[in-house]
């Protein structure tokens, strides 16, 4: 399969690892409100959503015969200027 719309076949992630991604963060990230979500359109990332609220996507690396997960967050410069807290 060529690179591209949903990337090689191996990057795909599975319920398992969308599990396990969901578990890992709640704990690194100290809330339990966070919840990964597959994508509807392509299997080689996920949603990353906290309160409901999406904040990243996730996406799985294989690389020199290891696996690895890279998250991906964009942060808009007025979202820094909010007052709420």
């Amino acid at each position: 399969m060529a690179e591209g719309k949903g990337g090689a076949k191996g990057n795909l992630l599975t319920k398992e690892e969308i599990g396990k991604l969901q578990v890992y963060l709640r704990k690194v990230l100290a809330n339990k409100s966070v919840e990964v979500r597959a994508r509807q359109r392509a299997g080689d990332a996920a949603e990353i959503y906290v309160g409901g609220e999406f904040l990243a996507l996730v996406a799985k690396d294989l690389e020199d015969g290891e696996t690895c997960y890279q998250l991906s967050m964009t942060i808009l410069d007025y979202d820094l200027d909010s007052d709420e807290s």
